[in-house]
């Protein structure tokens, strides 16, 4: 069944409060560097939900639990990571599940990976204003990339894999229906 016929919009509100409460929660939680649920929440989001919930989504989740840790320099690049991250999920929205889990994921850490560093490094604090200072940034965040990398494939798999398994029970509830009319 197509994702945008199995989740009606009465849903959707429900849903994205869902999302918001288990983003700001775990990403409170303690955990290791980098490893938290936003980007694959922001794919999901951009994949399954409307475009105004999929930026909305892990915008709100930053604000409230940045609020909550604190503010601090180059926010607007992570935050923007999230944006696009969202805007990605939406190019993968009639993509197969594994696709979405595993391109997603990639992508979701590449995506973030990229602008979020090329923040570091625009915000001017540790690194020089040169292609070198750039490089250097890139490179001194290597570390980071494999909890990012395994935190979005994860809870992708189980934001996606909720989702199949709601697909085939619900899909099996419409087939017990038919045969009972029958």
């Amino acid at each position: 069944m197509e994702i945008p016929k199995l989740i009606n919009h009465r849903q959707t509100p429900y849903i994205a409060a869902m999302l918001v409460i288990a983003g700001v929660t775990l990403r409170l939680l303690p955990h290791e560097a980098n490893f938290a649920p936003v980007a694959a929440i922001a794919l999901f989001g951009g994949a399954v939900l409307g475009t105004r919930y999929a930026l909305g989504i892990p915008l709100v989740i930053m604000a409230l639990s940045d609020w909550l840790i604190g503010f601090y320099a180059g926010m607007a690049y992570v935050w923007g990571a999230y944006a696009m991250i969202a805007l990605y999920g939406i190019l993968l929205r009639r993509s197969h599940f594994s696709k979405r889990v595993i391109f997603g994921g990639l992508g979701a850490t590449l995506l973030f990976y990229l602008v979020s560093n090329f923040g570091v490094w625009a915000i001017g604090y540790q690194y020089p204003p040169t292609l070198a200072g750039l490089l250097q940034s890139y490179y001194m965040a290597l570390p980071f990339v494999r909890a990012s990398l395994l935190s979005d494939i994860m809870y992708s798999f189980v934001l996606f894999g909720s989702l199949e398994l709601y697909a085939y029970i619900h899909s099996h509830r419409q087939a017990h229906k038919q045969v009972a009319r029958t």
